[in-house]
Formats: structure tokens, C-alpha cells, sequence
């Protein structure tokens, strides 16, 4: 009974005790990665105001494509590091893979508060994607290690919720210190306090899911499974592959999320120059890029939920042609009023789309190679920030702001009808396993 009550279970007399699954079970762990998942989101929060600024304004930048180069390296990294991270995870453990992307964070702030050129600032951003692909990637794999199949929807959004309402305050934070005191340095010390306070709670506090995860194998052992090879790991390139093209579910996840990504690299890199150009104030344009991740934020407390409920495929098709809709009302409208009403429709679709694809990929991969999944899927996923910033850009310079707007929205509601047509439901595959 005592052994219970302290969270673990016996195995057998012989064997150490058998950690339980479960938000209520694990909740100060989980509720310590949320935390740190914050701290990551405003590690990046903090450029999505400020630094297009920087580029025009300090460094004289005048092209779009040239201008949103920083986008597309962090993308480019952070999709490789996704890729790795999730394998790390398996061979050398998730807390140390956290504490490595923490590593990484440290010199970020430091390097675009001091930046001569900006060069300098794309260096800065090759070390964020690092960042946020081991940091970002093994907090929401730790998160669904701790609470098991049955409350992953709910876990994921906690952790996008954490994660993109920290975005959301440093974006505003950042702009209103901007507005204070000037770009640079001031807005980036925010960025200083949270690698360092990411750091510590990390080294001193966060303990390994590796037993977790033996403890959901385990459990699918005793029950029925889907065919899986228990206990036993796929090769990577048999992961890479069926979270490309071949797996429906997988597949059609990682597509969805690369075109998801690649409409917030627009919007990270052409929104704040937009609404500068329509004559916004930098107050109101960092009302905006609040309002967006905040609304897709606090949305996801409720859809990460409601997916375990309702299951996935409903939510991620009407979330991608919420998106489209907005970004194409966004392109089109004049008007703060009206932009804010379609930014705060952006986040609401992107909410109802992020932590759920997430939760499609626990849902299929089983959890001997689900970190190696989770990884695949979101260096698709993150491409989307790279290929949004160079197709972004050079549609900007070409035929103007307006139009690489409404192209992001346009193939994103595209991706929600295909999305319809190819996913299958995978919410029932977790209640077959266990």
C-alpha cells in the first residue's frame, strides 16, 4: 500500500518497483517540465517582434529573403536536431539531452544584444535551433513517457500551452521593453534569465522517464498490441520512412505539420514588417504577435484535451482551414481591429492543430521507438519554419507581402483537405494497446 501511494508499484518481490503512468500520478515532474518548456518558448519568443526590426532598422537589411535568413537557419537546424534528439534520447538518456540544449541556449542572447553584423545574428540562430530541437523535443517526450497513452492529448497540449504562452509574453514583453528603451540590449535580457533558470531546474530537479517507458512496454506486453515487436527498437531509417510516406497517419502528420510551421515562418518573419509598413506603432504591432501564440497558447489547454475525447483527425482538419482562412483575412483586411480578431482565429486553428499531431505519432509509434518518431515527425515539422522563411521572402520581393501571406493561408487550407482525405483516426489505436 505504502508503495502505491508514493507513486510506484511492485513488479514482482524480486524486481526494483515499477514507476505508474498518469498526470496525477507523475504531477510534479510533469508539472516541473511544463515549467521548463516555458522558459524554451521564450528563448524564441523574444525574436518574434524585435528581431525583423533589428534587421531593417541596426544591420539596413531592405530584402525580404535576405531579411528573414535567420528564420531559415533556425528552421533548417532545428529540424536536424529534432531528427537526433529524439534517438539521443533513447541511447543517452532525455535529462541529459535536455541539459545539453540548455548548453546551447546560454550564448543566444549575449550574441544579438552584442551582434556587429548580422551574421553574428544567424550565428545566434544556429545555436537557438539546437536549443529548441533538444530542449523543446525532449520535454513533450518526457511529458507523454510520465502519463501514458490514455491522457496523451491532454499532456501535449499542456506542454504546447506552456510552451507558446511563454512565446506569446516574451514577444510582448520584448516589444513594450523595445518601445522603453530601444531593440538592443535591454528587450534580450529576458532571454539571459531564462537559459540560466532552464539550466539549473534541469540539473537540479528533473529526473530521467527511461523506467516510464519500460513500464508502458511492459504494459502493452500484458495486453493487446498491434503487432509491434515488444521491448525491441526500429531502425532509424525504418522510423524516417514510415513517417514520411509510408505510414498514413505518420506521414500525413509530418505533412501537415511542415505546412503548419510554414505558416508561422511567415508569420514570424513578414507579420511584424507588414503591419510596420501599414503604419502600426511597435506597441500595437507587439499586441499582435501576442495575441497569436497566446490565443494558440491557452487554446490548447482545452483542444489537447478535447482530442482525447473527440479524437484527432477532426480537430487537425479544421484547424489547418481555421489557419488558412485567417492568414488569408490577415493579407486582405485593413485595420487593427480586424487583424486582431484573425490573428487571435490563427492561434485558435493552430491550437487545435499542434498538440494533436503530436499526439497522432504517440498514438502509432510504439514506445520502444516513439522518441525516434517524435523526432522524424517534427524535423518535417520544422523544415516548414525554413521553407516558409525562403518561400515567404522571395514571393515578398516579388509580388509583395500581401501575397506571400495569402499563398501560406491557401496551401495550408490545401494541406487541411488532403489531411482529410489520407489520415485515418488514431485515437483508438492507444485504448487497443492497453
Amino acid at each position: 500500500m505504502a508503495s502505491v501511494a508514493s507513486g510506484v508499484m511492485p513488479d514482482t518481490v524480486h524486481t526494483s518497483p515499477r514507476p505508474l503512468l498518469g498526470l496525477k500520478e507523475n504531477w510534479e515532474q510533469f508539472s516541473l517540465l511544463v515549467l521548463i518548456n516555458a522558459f524554451v518558448g521564450t528563448m524564441v519568443g523574444l525574436e518574434r517582434t524585435v528581431l525583423p526590426l533589428i534587421a531593417e532598422h541596426d544591420f539596413g537589411i531592405a530584402s525580404r529573403s535576405a531579411m528573414l535568413s535567420f528564420i531559415a537557419t533556425f528552421g533548417v537546424v532545428k529540424a536536424v536536431t529534432n531528427l537526433v534528439a529524439g534517438r539521443l534520447g533513447e541511447i543517452w538518456t532525455r535529462k541529459n539531452v535536455l541539459l545539453t540544449g540548455w548548453l546551447f541556449a546560454l550564448p543566444v542572447p549575449f550574441m544579438v544584444m552584442l551582434a556587429p553584423s548580422w551574421k553574428w545574428v544567424i550565428a545566434a540562430n544556429v545555436l537557438l535551433g539546437i536549443n529548441q530541437g533538444l530542449a523543446w523535443s525532449t520535454t513533450v517526450i518526457m511529458k507523454i513517457d510520465l502519463v501514458g497513452p490514455r491522457n496523451r492529448g491532454l499532456a501535449t497540449g499542456l506542454n504546447e500551452f506552456a510552451g507558446y504562452l511563454a512565446v506569446a509574453v516574451a514577444a510582448f514583453a520584448s516589444g513594450e521593453i523595445a518601445v522603453r528603451y530601444g531593440l538592443r540590449p535591454e528587450p534580450f535580457y529576458l532571454g539571459i534569465a531564462a537559459a540560466t533558470l532552464g539550466l539549473f531546474l534541469t540539473l537540479l530537479f528533473v529526473r530521467d522517464t527511461a523506467r516510464h517507458v519500460r513500464a508502458e512496454i511492459r504494459a502493452i506486453a500484458d495486453g493487446p498490441d498491434r503487432g509491434e515487436s515488444i521491448g525491441s527498437s526500429l531502425p532509424s531509417l525504418t522510423v524516417f520512412s514510415r513517417a514520411t510516406w509510408s505510414d498514413p497517419a505518420l506521414a500525413t502528420a509530418s505533412h501537415a505539420g511542415l505546412v503548419n510551421n510554414l505558416n508561422d515562418g511567415v508569420a514570424w518573419g513578414i507579420f511584424p514588417l507588414f503591419f510596420a509598413a501599414a503604419g502600426l506603432s511597435l506597441h500595437e504591432i507587439s499586441m499582435l504577435a501576442f495575441i497569436y501564440p497566446a490565443t494558440w497558447g491557452v487554446s490548447q489547454l482545452a483542444t489537447g484535451h478535447l482530442s482525447d475525447r473527440w479524437g484527432r483527425k477532426g480537430l487537425i482538419v479544421s484547424g489547418m482551414l481555421l489557419q488558412g482562412i485567417a492568414l488569408v483575412t490577415i493579407a486582405f483586411a485593413h485595420g487593427l481591429m480586424l487583424w486582431m480578431v484573425a490573428a487571435a482565429c490563427l492561434g485558435l486553428g493552430t491550437a487545435m492543430v499542434y498538440p494533436t499531431l503530436i499526439s497522432v505519432i504517440g498514438d502509432v509509434a510504439h514506445p520502444s521507438w516513439r522518441g525516434n518518431a517524435v523526432g522524424v515527425y517534427r524535423f518535417w515539422r520544422d523544415s516548414g519554419y525554413a521553407i516558409g522563411a525562403i518561400a515567404g521572402g522571395l514571393i515578398a520581393d516579388r509580388w509583395g507581402m500581401t501575397i506571400a501571406i495569402a499563398s501560406a493561408g491557401l496551401l495550408t487550407a490545401v494541406t487541411g483537405i488532403l489531411t482529410a482525405v489520407r489520415m485515418p483516426e488514431t485515437h483508438t489505436y492507444q485504448t487497443a494497446r492497453i
